[in-house]
């Protein structure tokens, strides 16, 4: 047993067709025992939009996604306050046009409101105009629950004079009969051929009990996942550690080309350093501090350097020449900036020259 419900059109209110084994039984108002047979809610044939385009099959996301592109080219109206519903009539005569419905979010919201308010969860919903048969070629037109409803294999609205008379033109058409519109109800309530309860506003399935089947199946795909993803991690540990052995494999071998031919290796690291130490030369080595005092030389003019002797603890004993007294003591400075501590002897003044001894050493 199923029933239609068809929502408030024009001066017409609450009216229903229960379906009852091929029987059909009319009433007004809300129909009784409402909560307890499946009811399809049937909206009037002005208040949806219809369209019929050329969708994709396989999945029902892809025909929503395209049919959405579609009517935000033919829609004023933004897309987010539009709910689009996509259809199936099957393929006729190598035609596989599908039934697109538009309706604005805010009305089919309002329906399932006003539905509920009166002990009613619609299982469907389906346009008026798609209650009728679809005509091979012309209109078919046929008065459902009071209400003119015309339709052809592209299109469907309200047989509303003169309107309807201006679309239909001079197209062939067939006028159906009480009984005919009957038998057509029959056959949409057993197969609708467009839901709009679909996307957000779908009808939420309710389960009695658990499915442990599905549990244990989700057990085991999620023991699985966790075995994969163990088992990546393992590898990616695994790959490091022979990378990092490799790695440190070659750094020892080519840190022995650096050492004394035939000295024994025990740490590569130490006696790199160790040997590097005695070729630079104690503090920071005969480079580095030789390179501070040419640079300091350089920054001061008027001086010059008349000797250099690099001792043993590292420090510098240099001779310098300058042209003027102050020169020594500017010299002096720069080596301290530049973060070495440093010790000046006498110096003497002959023959328009300034000499003398300093020690430049690391701090």
């Amino acid at each position: 047993m199923t029933t239609l419900l068809f929502l408030p059109a024009g001066t017409l209110g609450l009216r229903w067709c229960r379906i009852d084994q091929g029987a059909v039984r009319w009433g007004e108002g809300v129909p009784p025992d409402a909560g307890e047979a499946p009811v399809i809610v049937v909206p009037p044939a002005d208040a949806v939009a219809l369209h019929w385009a050329e969708l994709p099959s396989r999945s029902p996301a892809q025909a929503i996604a395209a049919a959405r592109l579609l009517v935000a080219e033919a829609s004023a109206t933004p897309i987010g306050e539009l709910h689009v519903a996509v259809g199936d009539e099957g393929e006729v005569e190598g035609s596989a046009e599908r039934p697109v419905a538009v309706v604005a979010n805010a009305v089919i919201a309002q329906w399932l409101v006003d539905c509920a308010a009166i002990g009613i969860d619609p299982q469907h919903i389906v346009p008026a105009p798609l209650l009728l048969p679809r005509p091979d070629e012309g209109y078919v037109r046929g008065t459902i629950a009071g209400v003119g409803v015309a339709r052809s294999r592209t299109t469907g609205f309200a047989d509303e004079a003169p309107l309807a008379d201006l679309v239909i033109g001079d197209t062939m058409q067939e006028t159906l009969t009480a009984r005919m519109v009957e038998s057509a109800l029959v056959a949409a309530a057993a197969a609708p051929v467009l839901d709009l309860r679909q996307g957000p506003f779908a009808r939420r399935r309710r389960r009695i009990g658990i499915d442990w089947a599905l549990v244990r199946r989700l057990a085991l795909l999620g023991a699985a996942i966790l075995l994969v993803t163990l088992a990546i991690d393992l590898v990616r540990i695994a790959k490091y550690s022979f990378g990092a052995d490799a790695l440190e494999a070659r750094t020892e071998a080519l840190g022995r080309t650096g050492l004394a031919r035939g000295e024994t290796v025990t740490d590569v690291d130490r006696q790199l350093a160790e040997r590097l130490s005695a070729v630079r030369g104690p503090g920071l080595g005969f480079s580095t501090t030789v390179a501070a005092i040419y640079a300091a030389v350089r920054a001061t003019p008027g001086t010059e350097l008349t000797a250099l002797d690099f001792q043993s603890n590292g420090s510098v004993r240099i001779g310098v020449g300058a042209a003027r007294e102050s020169l020594p003591t500017d010299l002096k400075r720069a080596l301290e900036a530049a973060g070495f501590t440093v010790t000046a002897g006498t110096f003497q003044s002959a023959n328009g020259r300034v000499t003398g001894e300093m020690t430049v050493s690391r701090p």
